[in-house]
This record gives structure tokens, C-alpha cells and sequence, in this order.
């Protein structure tokens, strides 16, 4: 149940001497944890006959982070010192992943958020040093523009715990239906007087991007011999390579095709004239086929450097006063290369040989011909900044009479200065096919060469420059009054301000329009247009490619099977971006996304402490009553129109935890609050945007209501040995009201009330203007749905194996939990069309609710004699839906996921240690589905093995 992660500091290998002057200046939190977890362990550890056993190393930090667990009334969990340091984890996320009740979701092959106990990131709120912060990025697939926190952005190097509360208090921050997850940095005045500091250098080598990276940090901290003054300082530096590999099919949908076999479908072909029904046309019309399917490699450079820096005060037993600061800059980019059928919007023209159809109303495999061949390069490059400052004041009044005031601002801004696509196209390809008779792993097969450049036309540019930018602002006063010796009076007020603005901007067009002069002037000139209803070769919708626009391609180990195409050209980005002017082209106003939200909270708080005994069992309870008042003020476009919506709820939360001690190794725990979050940042704004690709408008609702919940808890814990616990917890959320979306179809895009120039225009709809008119729009919004239910089981095991045996065997020890929910929501949805061509049909479903895992594991077996240590990890997470789908699929998702992670440690002397580390190694692919039901593929992908090699050292 309490699990560690990778704090180790690495450094290119083939740059060593470099690396090590850099780590020199460099400063991380590896000694100071060290010396916390050490000091924790030998203040618990157990005295037999006189003789002190001191535990250090892994398994005193297991013991630091089990107490505190085990001195919570609350249910909490926690993570301690070399637990961080001595885990192969790239990020906290990653750290996370071994607490009970936690999963994550990874992206780009890092953990970037985290699901507690069936609950996404978006009900988990965050805290550095006390203080909430919202941390967001642009890595991976999308950006995060939400309440979520991106542990991606924080190297696990730069704290020195982290600890999870998984029930309400009064006097805890309110926001969450999961958990709060406190990170800790340095404590200065908790370690060792005079100068300290330790030194990490590891290489990372992932064995896809046969890439090897520098990952370095290090610490400095010093204390005065009174114990009044304490500063430290800390740094963590780190530079990957990944790739992944797979495929994609963008979702799946109906439409009507051109013919099928050898019938026709419509009276003219490839465009214009009316639908002929037939046995074969409404069959291909009315099941699912694969609307871009295709392979390719997605490279990610990720280069994050961390920095934190505390300054503690104690003038005497009463005063302490502390200054916090933690710096983040994420620096990432995506370069993706694909090739592919884009069937999406454009089955009118293909023809359709030897469908095969399967049970779940599938077209699984067939042949196309006049199909829209297209190869795509993307880049999208991205930097994150992240600042928090922070003071404390602690101050004892009397000896009955405390008070901690706390003051804080953070900033996280995510940038994306750029998002490139560049597209070529074969608009009539011949003998395209297609096979997903396994899901996970279709054959795609191109009928003409994608090799050659005269079989492709430059028909598409694009760029989306955006930026997310989140402030906040907190003061808090928190008071404590002993009443007596066994109860406690705690009450409090905070004062909150967050502002969370979004602008997003496009470059993009197609290069033809429907006929004329070409859109796009290039370094050659214009070019003439065919209209968009020609086809054949002599159709002209694009810039010739020529050998110096374009490279080549070659697909490395996607899992693609035997007889798969696995090479094609691509555009040259540079040449391409020169050749079309793309980044002299103005900038356009994305206007559905320049939008923000501003929310104002005060609250305040009163709980009471209680500790006693009744009829000889002893007990140890808080009860209270929070307090917050929510002003809201949200702006975006309507109908054209920038609008400002404002608002304003309040909330009163009662909580209690009641732990009850029948025995000195055994604790009931009983629990029970009411508990909100309020709704994401981005179904707040009014107004909405518009993707004329897939006909589609989703628009905000500045007045939803906050998800409420009431929460019970009930758990068992039996503490059987040092270092050693057993644990059952019962829990249930009964939610009272839920977002989820909501959508009507068969609208026409002038009932948005939105203008035309929100519309791409390279997609569908803005290059033919008639199918703006065209009955064929759903328009989506987010509503309060119903309530649901979510109940579940953790069970967790702390076994050294010192309890039951001595030598050799005495130094190993299992770490093991397990996690099972049930859950059940019902659901609005649009699900498939039943006429060809006809509108989706609205639906009400069952399911879980969204991200919840019914079951989740966590396993290590762990050696560690204090010189020696090694571990292994596996970790896995069942299936799971996100919520609603498009184009008629009903709940996308995730697949399981097992993964294994292991570590092995030789401490040479006292003060330096080496390792080899790996992190998954079983390079587990990553399947995503697009209905829950059906299971449609919509990516499977893997990012290979990543093996971490080094020292630390410590003074």
C-alpha cells in the first residue's frame, strides 16, 4: 500500500564530465529525504533487551510514511523520502500509481494524471507546501485545460513527501469528491545542522527512440547547530527521447458510399444525385467503418527542469516562520508522421469491394477505390511555466492558543506557439484495403505508391498557435484552542481567487477552394483550382509535389502484421512552411476558444478534536462544518457576440472521521461528509466552437451546478508487526448530480446562431458553403445529469518478511493492494444512425461512471539489507470509459493495462550509491477503444522500454 518513486537525477552517459559540472550547481531533495525517513524510523523503532534497532534505508521510509498513516484519525496515505528517491517513476503521477485506490493515466508514455478510487483528476484537488495549486500542460495527445493537475510537469526528485487524504475534514480544503494530495518540499529545520548536500547522476535510454537522456539533480540545505535558521535549495534537470508507435482510426461512423461491389449507390457517380437503395448500399451505409485508419510514429521531446528553494525561521518553541518556492519550466514537443485513408467526410466518392461485416455492425475489412490517400506531418511544440510562492507563520499564542496564517500566489502558463500540419493528397487512390479482424492490430495496405511524389498534391496547411493560462491567489487563517487535555477547537477562513484564461488562433486553409485561383500563394505563384466535383487525375486541389517538398517514411515496430505498408513520404515541414508562407499568413481569432472563467471563494470553517476512551476502548474523532460561498464570472463568444455570465452558490459541508483503537495494533475507522467540485473550467464558459469536419457544435453552461456527493467511509487496519500492516476499507459516494453531455442532431449550422468564420476553412463545411444548410448539425452542450452511485473495496498488505523469519530471508518484503469499485450512472447519448444517412439516434444508458476501473492491482516484492536493494513492480488497471463518444459511438475508453517496473541498488560506501533501473518493461501497448460495447479501435500504440543507470552521492 505505500509505494515509492524514482527521485534519481539522470545525465547523458556520453556527457558525463558536463553533466557532473551541472549537477554540481544543481540542487535536489535526495539527503534531506534520506535523513528525514531515517530520523522518522529511529524515532519508532522498537527496542528489545536494551538494544536499539535502527532502521534505514527503503524500509525506514516505509516506516515514516506507515506511521503517519497510522496517526491520522482521517484515512490517509503516504509516501515518504526514499520512497520517491528509490522508485524507477519518471513524474509523480508515476509515484502515485503504488497507493491504494490510485490509478493513473498515462500519455506519451509518462503518467500524467490520476483516478482516485473511481474518481478522475478532475475531483482531486492538489496542494504544494498547504497551498492548492493548479498545474497544466500541453504534452501528449491534447492540452489539459482544466481543474485537473498534471503531475507531468514535476519531477518526483523535488519533494519530500507526498500524502494522499482520501476522506473530508472541516479544516481541509473543499473541491474534492476523491482525494487532496498534499506535495511536500524540503523541511530545512527537520534535517541535520551545518551543510549538507547530495548529487545524482543517471542516464535514461528508452529502446524505441534508441535515445539515451541526461536526468541530474541535486541538494543543498543547511541548519544552524540552535536549530532556528534552516535554508535549503533544490534542483532536478532531465531530457528525453520517446517514440510511439501504433495505429489510429480517429473513431469510427456511418455514411453512405459511392457503390458497393458492383452496385451503385446513387444515381451520379462520386458526387451529386440522389441515394438507390439496395441490400448492399444500406448495409455498408449503416455499419461502422474506420473514418481515418491509419499507421504511424509519434516522436516526444520532453526537457523539464524543476527548482525549489525554503527558508525557515524559528526564533523560539512558539515562532516559526517559512518561506516556500517551487519553479517548473516543461519544455515538450510532438512530431507526428502518419499514413492514411481519409474516409471521413468523403465515402461519397469511394467505392466499396468485398466488405466484411461482423457481429457488433462492424464494416471490419474491405477494399476502397477512389480513395482520398493522404500522408500528414505534425508539430506541435509546447513549453509549460510553473511559479508558486508561498509564506507560513506559525505561531503558538499561549500554550493552549495556536495559529498558522498562510499567503500564496502560483502561475502555470501553457504555451503553444506551435501546432503544424501539413497535408499531401491522392484524392482518387485505387486499391486501398483494409483488415480489423484483430482490433488491436489491422492491416492497412496501400494499392498505389505512396512513395512517389507525383502521385501526391500539397492540398492542406495548418497552424493553431494557443495558450492556457491559470492564476491563483490564497489567504488562509487557520486557529487551534486546546479546550482541554483531550479536545480541540479548530477553526479557520480562506480566501481563494482563481483565473483561468484561454486564446487559441489559426492558420489554416486548404489550398483550393471549390474552383478559381488557389487559396494559398506559394513561392511559385498561385495555381488554378478544379472544382471540388472533379475527380480523377487531371483534378487539381493542391501544389505539385516535388522530391524537395517531401521525405520519406518508414514505419518501425507498431504491431502492425505481415503484408502491412509500412513506408510512404511525408512533407518536409521546413521546405512545406517556406514553400506556402504559412508563418507569414495572419492570424485568425479561434474564436470558441478565446474564453475564461474567474471564481472567487471565501469560507470558513469550525471542527472539533476529541480524543478519549468509552467502556474501555479508546477513540480519537474531529466533526466540523465547512462553509464556502462560490462568485463566478465566465466570459466566451455567443451567437457571434462575446458575453460575460456571472453567477454565485454557496455550500455547507459537514464531515466526521471517528477512529476507534480496541487493541494497540488494530484501528476501526468510520467516515462520513458532504462533499462537492465544482464543474471543469471549460463547460463554464458561455458560448461555444464549431468542427466542420465532423458537423458538430458544442457550446458551455455557465450555470451548472457543482458535483455533490455525500461520502461514506469504513476501514480496518491491523498493524501486526513493525513495518507491517493489513488493511480492508469500505467506501461509497452517492452523487448527487453529474455533468455530462448532451446533443441534438439533424440541425442546419445557421440555427447555432454562430458566423461562419468560427468554421476551419479547410474543413468540410467551409470549403462546400451548401452543407452549412444541410440538416445534418448536433449541437452539444454539458447539463446536470442525474445522480449515481459508486461504492468499492481497497484491500492492502505491508509485509516484511522480518516478521516471521530472520538472515537472509528477514530482508525481503511484499508491498501489495488491490482495488474494486462498482458503479453505476445513466447516460444521454447519440448512438448510431438507423437509416442510411439518417440522423443519430438519442439513447439512455447504463454504465460506470466515467474512468472508473472495477479493478486495479499493485505488487512489489522488495529486497533491502541496507546495502543492497532491489524491487520489482507490476501495476494494472482494467478497462475504462471516459464518457461520451462522437459520430455514433457510444462511451469511449481505455483497455487494461499491465505494467511492470524494477530496480536494483549497491551502495558502495556511505556516501555513494549506483543503480539500474527499469521502467516498462514490459512495454505494454496502450489500447484505446471508441465504444464501450462494440469496441471499436481507436488507437493502440507503445512506447517501449526505458532503462534509468547511475549514482548519488550524499555529504
Amino acid at each position: 500500500m505505500i509505494k515509492s518513486g524514482s527521485r534519481e537525477f539522470s545525465k547523458n552517459a556520453t556527457k558525463f564530465l558536463s553533466a557532473v559540472s551541472l549537477s554540481v550547481l544543481a540542487v535536489g531533495t535526495a539527503h534531506a529525504q534520506d535523513a528525514a525517513a531515517e530520523n522518522a524510523a529511529a524515532e519508532t523503532a522498537p527496542a528489545e533487551e536494551g538494544d536499539a534497532i535502527v532502521v534505514t534505508g527503503f524500509r525506514a521510509s516505509l516506516e515514516a510514511a506507515l506511521n503517519l498513516k497510522r496517526d491520522s484519525v482521517a484515512a490517509v496515505d503516504a509516501i515518504v523520502a526514499e520512497d520517491i528517491a528509490k522508485f524507477p517513476d519518471q513524474n509523480l503521477a508515476e509515484s502515485l500509481q503504488r497507493i491504494p485506490g490510485i490509478s493513473i493515466s498515462r500519455d506519451g508514455g509518462e503518467g500524467r494524471s490520476i483516478t482516485v478510487r473511481g474518481l478522475s483528476s478532475q475531483f482531486t484537488r492538489v496542494r504544494v507546501n498547504g497551498m492548492e495549486t493548479i498545474a497544466t500542460s500541453t504534452d501528449g495527445a491534447s492540452a489539459n485545460r482544466d481543474r485537473a493537475f498534471d503531475f507531468n510537469v514535476f519531477a518526483s526528485e523535488l519533494f519530500s513527501s507526498l500524502v494522499v487524504r482520501k476522506t473530508a475534514e472541516a479544516s481541509l480544503d473543499e473541491g474534492s469528491l476523491g482525494a487532496v494530495v498534499d506535495l511536500n518540499t524540503g523541511n530545512p529545520l527537520a534535517g541535520r545542522a551545518g551543510l549538507n548536500g547530495a548529487l545524482s547522476v543517471v542516464g535514461s535510454y528508452n529502446d524505441l527512440a534508441k535515445d539515451l537522456g541526461p536526468r541530474v539533480a541535486g541538494l543543498l540545505s543547511w541548519r544552524n547547530d540552535a536549530g532556528t535558521l534552516g535554508a535549503s535549495i533544490s534542483a532536478a534537470y532531465s531530457k528525453t527521447s520517446t517514440l510511439e508507435l501504433g495505429n489510429n482510426s480517429v473513431r469510427w461512423a456511418q455514411a453512405r458510399f459511392d457503390g458497393v461491389d458492383a452496385t451503385n449507390c446513387f444515381t451520379t457517380t462520386n458526387s451529386g444525385g440522389t441515394y438507390v437503395p439496395s441490400a448492399a448500399c444500406d448495409r455498408a451505409a449503416t455499419t461502422f467503418h474506420p473514418r481515418i485508419p491509419r499507421y504511424g510514429e509519434v516522436a516526444h521531446e520532453r526537457e523539464r527542469l524543476g527548482l525549489t528553494g525554503s527558508v525557515q525561521y524559528s526564533p523560539s518553541d512558539a515562532t516559526k516562520l517559512s518561506i516556500d518556492a517551487l519553479f517548473s519550466k516543461y519544455d515538450a514537443s510532438r512530431e507526428e508522421q502518419w499514413g492514411e485513408v481519409l474516409l471521413r467526410s468523403n465515402e461519397r466518392s469511394i467505392n466499396v469491394v468485398n466488405p466484411i461485416y461482423d457481429a457488433n455492425n462492424n464494416m471490419i475489412a474491405a477494399t476502397l477505390n477512389d480513395a482520398w490517400v493522404r500522408t500528414e506531418h505534425y508539430l506541435r511544440e509546447s513549453q509549460t511555466k510553473f511559479y508558486q510562492v508561498g509564506g507560513t507563520w506559525d505561531q503558538d499564542v499561549t500554550d493552549n492558543l495556536r495559529f498558522t496564517a498562510l499567503g500564496g500566489v502560483s502561475k502555470s502558463n501553457a504555451d503553444i506557439p506551435v501546432e503544424t500540419t501539413v497535408i499531401f493528397d491522392d484524392r482518387d487512390a485505387m486499391g486501398y484495403s483494409y483488415d480489423y479482424r484483430d482490433m488491436a492490430r489491422p492491416k492497412l495496405t496501400f494499392g498505389t505508391s505512396v512513395m512517389d511524389p507525383a502521385n501526391f498534391q500539397l492540398a492542406e496547411i495548418r497552424d493553431r498557435p494557443s495558450n492556457v493560462t491559470n492564476r491563483f491567489k490564497t489567504a488562509q487563517l487557520r486557529t487551534e484552542w486546546d479546550v482541554s487535555e483531550n479536545i480541540t477547537l479548530k477553526a479557520g477562513a480562506v480566501w481563494r481567487r482563481f483565473n483561468f484564461d484561454a486564446e487559441a488562433y489559426t492558420r489554416d486553409t486548404a489550398v483550393c477552394g471549390n474552383g478559381g485561383t488557389s487559396l494559398v500563394t506559394s513561392t511559385a505563384g498561385t495555381i488554378t483550382c478544379s472544382a471540388s466535383s472533379l475527380f480523377g487525375p487531371t483534378a487539381v486541389y493542391g501544389f505539385a509535389v516535388t522530391p524537395a517538398l517531401s521525405q520519406a517514411f518508414s514505419l518501425g515496430n507498431a504491431g502492425q502484421p505481415a503484408g502491412n505498408s509500412n513506408g510512404w513520404i511525408v512533407p518536409n515541414l521546413a521546405a512545406t512552411t517556406a514553400f506556402t508562407g504559412l508563418y507569414s499568413r495572419a492570424l485568425v481569432n479561434d474564436a470558441g476558444n478565446i474564453r475564461g472563467v474567474q471564481e472567487t471563494t471565501k469560507g470558513a470553517y469550525l471542527q472539533a478534536d476529541a480524543k478519549g476512551d468509552v467502556f474501555g476502548v479508546e477513540y480519537a474523532l474531529n466533526a466540523g462544518i465547512r462553509y464556502a460561498k462560490t462568485d463566478q464570472s465566465s466570459y466566451g463568444l455567443v451567437s457571434g457576440v462575446n458575453a460575460t455570465v456571472t453567477r454565485s452558490y454557496d455550500d455547507w459541508l459537514p464531515s466526521a472521521n471517528l477512529a476507534l483503537y480496541p487493541t494497540e495494533s488494530t484501528i476501526v475507522r468510520f467516515a462520513v461528509a458532504d462533499v462537492m467540485t465544482r464543474p471543469t473550467l471549460g463547460s463554464l464558459t458561455p458560448g461555444g466552437s464549431a468542427d466542420g469536419f465532423n458537423y458538430r457544435v458544442t457550446s458551455g453552461n455557465p450555470f451548472l451546478a457543482p458535483f455533490r456527493a455525500t461520502n461514506y467511509d469504513l476501514s480496518l487496519e491491523w498493524y501486526f508487526a513493525p513495518q507491517a500492516v493489513l488493511s480492508l476499507a469500505l467506501f461509497q459516494k452517492d452523487v448527487g448530480t453529474f455533468t455530462q453531455s448532451a446533443s441534438i442532431t439533424g440541425a442546419t449550422f445557421a440555427q447555432t446562431g454562430l458566423p461562419a468564420s468560427v468554421l476551419s476553412p479547410a474543413s468540410p463545411a467551409a470549403l462546400n458553403p451548401a452543407q452549412q444548410l444541410e440538416p445534418r448539425w448536433t449541437l452539444a452542450t454539458t447539463v446536470n445529469g442525474s445522480g449515481a452511485k459508486l461504492k468499492g473495496l481497497e484491500l492492502a498488505a505491508q509485509i516484511p518478511f522480518s516478521a516471521f523469519t530472520d538472515g537472509m530471508l528477514s530482508n525481503f518484503g511484499i508491498l501489495a493492494n488491490a482495488t474494486f469499485i462498482d458503479s453505476n450512472a445513466t447516460f444521454n447519448v447519440q448512438g448510431p444512425a438507423i437509416a442510411p444517412g439518417g440522423a443519430l439516434q438519442s439513447a439512455v444508458i447504463s454504465n460506470t461512471l466515467g474512468n472508473v476501473t472495477k479493478k486495479a492491482f499493485n505488487g512489489t516484492l522488495y529486497y533491502d539489507d541496507g546495502k543492497f536493494s532491489a524491487r520489482g513492480m507490476l501495476s494494472y488497471r482494467g478497462r475504462y470509459h471516459e464518457g461520451a463518444s462522437g459520430t455514433g459511438n457510444i462511451l469511449e475508453g481505455y483497455g487494461a493495462t499491465t505494467n511492470f517496473d524494477a530496480s536494483v541498488r549497491y551502495k558502495l560506501t556511505e556516501w555513494m550509491e549506483v543503480s539500474v533501473e527499469g521502467n516498462n518493461l514490459l512495454d505494454t501497448y496502450r489500447y484505446r477503444f471508441t465504444d464501450f460495447d462494440a469496441d471499436r479501435n481507436y488507437e493502440n500504440n507503445h512506447f517501449g522500454r526505458t532503462i534509468l543507470f547511475g549514482a548519488r552521492f550524499k555529504m
